[in-house]
């Protein structure tokens, strides 16, 4: 099921406890232009199918990565693309994101999006591994 984009704004403006709509969505478009650079075929078509239409596009379009990103670094490039964030805000708003993007694709999707991302992933999705603990 898709989620529409005020839905889908309003869990991460929640989730994030930002002040406006305008502040999640900043944080949604860049934390999904990073990760659309680091899944590919079929997985993240899936993922952009749950998505609104306009970040479905965002995910699928996205910037080039010449390397999987580690989670520290996909951090680090977060907080360089959103303005006036440090890696601490940053790593909030992708907890923001990506917890609500889980949701949306559900616990199968998202271990197969997981999969295809380097080890440490769980955490920034806020879905440990079992036996894992922040």
């Amino acid at each position: 099921m898709t989620l529409r984009w005020e839905a889908f704004l309003d869990a991460v403006q929640e989730r994030g406890e930002y002040d406006t709509p305008q502040e999640a969505e900043r944080a949604t478009r860049v934390v999904l232009a990073l990760l659309g650079a680091h899944l590919v075929g079929e997985v993240r078509a899936h993922l952009a199918a749950r998505l609104p239409e306009t970040l479905a596009l965002i995910l699928l379009n996205p910037l080039q990565a010449a390397e999987p990103l580690t989670p520290d670094r996909f951090v680090r490039a977060t907080a360089a693309w959103i303005e006036g964030a440090t890696e601490t805000t940053a790593l909030w708003d992708i907890g923001a994101v990506l917890s609500t993007a889980a949701d949306a694709a559900g616990d199968d999707l998202t271990e197969r999006i997981l999969l295809q991302l380097p080890p440490g992933y769980d955490l920034l999705f806020g879905r440990p591994a079992p036996g894992q603990r922040p």
